[in-house]
């Protein structure tokens, strides 16, 4: 009989049994009772059992013997088939086969642990020749973290890698993707210069000409969504801000309706309509606003392009004597050349209220028409202080003065491009400004003092420098945000 020991290998066939005599077979293996079981399976399986039972390291293990089959014996005759297929019961030592099973998988392996790369170590003057790298965020890894451990300890490469810095951002400035807003205007005088128009556009009109073009290409960059995109206008009146939610198409419709006081003017067609049309700036745009069944959308664009195209056109065919024509704004009239600069200014403003709605650049006019826009403001300003005092939100006043005689005076200086000297007249709108009689100064930046006198920021905060008269300088920047309106 064969059977296993203790270490799970075969024992031999014994060696006492008579040759010839007839015997009972030895009993077969485990592999031989499963005749589908994968013979390399099996022995996956031994090898891997071998591999658990690996003594410590210190004791190499005996390698384990490879399954022999048993050896050659003269076979008896074969005993009946009754017999043969009897059942054996295993040796009492013997473990029952098990189940072929899946190879085992692998035990996984732990990731070895980063090793930081430190920074190399680089000498001063290696390290200040990769400044201007540095700079440049050209460096490697290491470099980098050299060079930044150096600036800490060395105050003279410091200051150098400041200013490469600085340096750098000079290069690299943001600019942005529009056109110069004078580019039109210097294409059209380039030709101009070289083929002069039969009928020129009058130079006061020029600025409302350039800025409906740049609103007008404002416009057509953007897409339908963009036409309901909410907009917030805003604008001062007696002591407090005040503002209007409407859309980038309800921004168009009151361009459109305030346009329509001057083609009015001047017997062009009236977009709010004929009749007892009101003459108010903001009940002209109500009016319009409420006349529409449906919210505005891009279709207003036309229409507003149409009329500006209309009244540049009639205005340069009209004449020099045209200029001095009244428009009539209800409680106050300008010449027509002030109104034009008035619309040239409020189609800029609303125009930078679009672009802030849709995220858009918008820069300010040209410093020609930007200084026009400017002294326009600074000539009304006498009018609108009397304005406030005689409703009792200004001083009185401390020195009348006859008609076109020097009076008390504040020195308006604006600086930037556009910008220039003015001297308001504090007591009398019939008085003259001087510099001779200037009691108080306040300086501000060009685009701010517009921005104040649309109403877009308060007066408190508009003077970048004061000095002199606190009382007149106070009454100053509030009537300048008082010109402000829907």
């Amino acid at each position: 009989m064969t059977g296993e020991d203790d270490d799970g290998r075969e024992s031999r066939g014994r060696d006492d049994e008579v040759r010839g005599a007839p015997r009972i077979p030895a009993p077969r293996g485990a592999a031989d009772d499963l005749d589908d079981l994968d013979l390399a399976a099996v022995m996956r399986r031994a090898s891997l059992q071998d591999v658990r039972r690996e003594p410590p390291a210190e004791e190499p293990a005996p390698e384990a013997p490879t399954p022999q089959a048993p050896p050659a014996v003269e076979r008896a005759p074969e005993a009946p088939p009754a017999a043969a297929s009897a059942p054996v019961s295993p040796a009492p030592d013997e473990h029952p086969p098990e189940a072929p099973s899946a190879e085992a998988p692998a035990a996984p392996t732990e990731p070895e642990p980063e090793v930081m790369s430190a920074a190399p170590v680089l000498s001063h003057q290696v390290l200040k020749s990769l400044l201007g790298a540095w700079a440049l965020s050209a460096c490697s890894a290491g470099e980098t973290a050299a060079v930044e451990d150096h600036l800490t300890e060395c105050a003279i490469c410091a200051d150098e890698a400041l200013r490469l810095r600085d340096a750098v951002g000079l290069l690299h400035t943001d600019r942005s993707l529009d056109l110069d807003p004078t580019l039109r205007s210097r294409v059209i005088d380039g030709c101009l210069g070289r083929r002069p128009a039969e009928i020129p556009v009058p130079g006061w009109a020029a600025p409302y000409d350039a800025e409906t073009a740049r609103l007008d290409a404002l416009l057509r960059d953007i897409g339908d969504a963009e036409w309901h995109a909410p907009v917030r206008l805003k604008w001062f009146e007696s002591e407090r801000a005040v503002h209007r939610r409407t859309t980038v198409a309800g921004v168009i419709g009151h361009l459109t309706a305030v346009d329509g006081l001057v083609s009015a003017a001047l017997g062009l067609d009236d977009p709010v309509g004929t009749g007892d049309v009101p003459l108010s700036p903001t009940e002209r745009t109500e009016t319009y606003w409420s006349a529409a069944r449906l919210p505005p959308t891009r279709t207003v664009r036309e229409p507003w392009r149409d009329q500006t195209h209309e009244l540049i056109r009639t205005v340069s065919f009209a004449g020099r004597d045209i200029a001095d024509h009244s428009v009539s704004y209800g409680d106050f009239a300008l010449p027509l050349r002030d109104s034009l600069l008035d619309r040239a200014f409020e189609c800029w403003m609303h125009g930078g209220d679009i672009a802030d709605a849709v995220d858009y650049p918008y820069g300010a006019p040209s410093a020609p028409h930007l200084h026009r826009i400017i002294d326009l403001a600074a000539r009304l300003l006498p009018a609108a202080l009397a304005g406030r005092r005689r409703t009792g939100l200004a001083a009185p006043a401390k020195e009348l003065v006859m008609a076109g005689s020097p009076g008390r005076s504040l020195h308006l200086e604006v600086e930037g491009h556009g910008g220039g000297n003015w001297y308001i007249a504090l007591d009398s709108p019939a008085a003259v400004g001087s510099p001779d009689h200037a009691v108080a100064q306040v300086a501000l930046d060009g685009v701010e003092f517009c921005r104040l006198v649309a109403g877009h920021i308060s007066p408190v905060d508009a003077a970048a420098g004061q000095e002199g008269d606190r009382e007149a300088i106070r009454d100053v920047l509030f009537a300048a945000a008082s010109l402000s309106r829907l």
